[in-house]
């Protein structure tokens, strides 16, 4: 049986602190933070897991870390509730889960896999997503567990703003928090899974990309797993996930270009944002067209890197977009 290399890839969203607002304190932790959530799925892929455990343990790993915009410290709606979205998918047969609109468990992902693994759906959203969970036994926690100070800070700012009628500043910190990791396993299955708090002050009910098959979260065996982050309605109507698929699958485009070319395309028309993917063959795909993205990834080298900008890639001298 042929043995493939392990890749596994992350992001902690396009929605990156601007350069001139971080401190150096502030960038060695978000490294710092990232290496570590890559290590945590990267180390059960060493061991011959899965893809979607991998993914499923960085993208936990990723929630509980109060500096990324799911689980814990995900952002406030403009009403100061959390509504978090997810999902997971695996490449093998394309089974899938999300959720949508959701409060209370404490990993977000594991709902997303809860919903692929128990429930007989595809994805389940609102009060009734929450009451699954609660039935299967995920861990479950009250509403101010979620937020940060950081959080409502953002929030008020925000609604502030609205109120004064003053311009948007653009700061996609504020637009564009998702996390999301991709894997390949040593056997060449790819898995994807992808957690969100949504925007800031995001209307009620909204729902971005995350959730969506084929837009936000992606993966299948033959051409590859994907987790993007960004404005979702943009992502949603590309179904950008399926469309790198398409022209892979169609076209005969290798990964790098037909990633590339969507998040480039997508950006023409307004829509900013990133995506991270693998395939089987070990390739790792980064593009991005804001200013930034929270990225880590370890492809056929060995070697973990991350990055937040275009040219401060840790871990090694090669940059790989």
């Amino acid at each position: 049986m042929t043995r493939f290399t392990p890749v596994i890839a992350l992001h902690g969203g396009a929605g990156t602190i601007l350069p001139s607002k971080i401190t150096a304190e502030k960038d060695a932790a978000l490294h710092a933070a990232l290496r570590a959530c890559l290590q945590a799925g990267l180390t059960l892929l060493r061991q011959g897991a899965p893809a979607l455990d991998a993914v499923t343990a960085s993208v936990m790993a990723l929630e509980d870390d109060p500096l990324f915009n799911a689980g814990r410290g995900a952002v406030f709606t403009s009403d100061g509730t959390h509504e978090m979205d997810a999902a997971v998918m695996e490449g093998t047969t394309r089974a899938c889960g999300a959720i949508a609109g959701i409060c209370g468990p404490r990993h977000p992902v594991l709902a997303a896999r809860a919903v692929m693994e128990q429930s007989g759906h595809v994805l389940l959203a609102g009060e009734g997503a929450a009451r699954f969970c609660a039935s299967v036994g995920l861990e479950m926690m009250p509403p101010d567990w979620f937020g940060t100070p950081a959080r409502r800070e953002a929030l008020e700012a925000e609604l502030e703003r609205r109120r004064r009628n003053l311009p948007d500043d653009g700061d996609p910190a504020r637009k564009h928090g998702t996390v999301g990791a991709v894997a390949c396993d040593v056997h060449g299955h790819l898995a994807a899974a992808t957690s969100t708090g949504g925007m800031t002050a995001k209307r009620p009910g909204r729902v971005g990309d995350s959730p969506v098959i084929g837009a936000g979260t992606w993966a299948d065996d033959e051409t590859l797993a994907m987790s993007a982050t960004g404005h979702g309605e943009f992502f949603i109507r590309w179904a950008a996930g399926h469309e790198i698929d398409a022209r892979m699958r169609w076209a005969g485009q290798g990964l790098a270009r037909a990633a590339g070319d969507v998040v480039t395309e997508l950006g023409a028309r307004g829509g900013s944002g990133g995506l991270v993917a693998v395939d089987r063959h070990g390739n790792v795909a980064l593009p991005f067209n804001s200013p930034g993205m929270y990225r880590a990834w370890c492809d056929k080298s060995g070697e973990i890197r991350t990055a937040i900008f275009r040219a401060d890639v840790h871990g090694s001298d090669t940059l790989l977009e």
